[in-house]
């Protein structure tokens, strides 16, 4: 963490910055900054680009250092919302947790083959990979719709407690899926009627049973 003064003039405060920033060299460099911000703002330059740039100059770049400051502002500045700010903190943890929840299914699609994988190159390897990734969008973004006119469905009804529920659910979930199943990609197979698979939850009864059932993520 940084601060605009030195870190003796801190004493007083709980948490206290390692140094003090080179606010002079932000300001002497702010017009180049302000030119990297608009070409990234107007997309005329990929971020990547721009690191590259930035990384091929030497350490004593002056308009590369100045980054620098102003990256360790930004930072010190979300360090501190994040311990005054509960809800802050809720947000990442949540943000956390759906990452962990989208590596684990990424795993369990690629562990159907008890893990080990049938390749020989590297180009296989990568074409293993694509399709895992592949696989797990396409559950996740089944049981994103599906929750999304289930949703629907309960806000035209004006079921505020089941709108409630399924705002809580998380569409990164695979227990109502059989991965060790038989795939076929061909246009000859039948379409998903999602239609009647959320017609199925306008009914109570069938709804109160289906939240009774032991499941992380939607409805299935």
């Amino acid at each position: 963490m940084v601060g605009f003064k030195h870190p003796s003039q801190y004493s007083d405060f709980l948490i206290k910055p390692s140094r003090k920033v080179y606010n002079e060299l932000i300001e002497k460099e702010w017009p180049n900054i302000q030119r990297i911000m608009a070409s990234l703002a107007q997309k005329d330059v990929t971020q990547a680009t721009i690191v590259r740039k930035l990384s091929s100059y030497s350490r004593q770049n002056q308009t590369k250092k100045a980054l620098w400051e102003l990256e360790n502002i930004c930072r010190t500045l979300y360090i501190l919302d994040f311990i005054d700010d509960i809800e802050l903190r809720q947000s990442v943890q949540k943000a956390l947790n759906r990452g962990e929840a989208y590596h684990r299914l990424r795993r369990a699609v690629a562990f159907v083959n008890a893990g080990k994988f049938r390749v020989q190159t590297e180009a296989e390897q990568q074409i293993w990979n694509e399709c895992s990734r592949l696989i797990t969008n396409a559950v996740i973004y089944y049981n994103t719709v599906l929750l999304s006119r289930i949703y629907e469905q309960k806000q035209a009804a004006g079921d505020q407690v089941a709108m409630d529920v399924i705002r809580g659910m998380s569409p990164v979930a695979w227990q109502h899926v059989n991965l060790f199943g038989t795939f076929e990609f061909n246009p000859a197979v039948s379409k998903i009627d999602i239609d009647a698979l959320v017609a199925r939850y306008a009914d109570p009864a069938y709804w109160n049973n289906a939240l009774k059932e032991e499941n992380e993520g939607p409805l299935g």
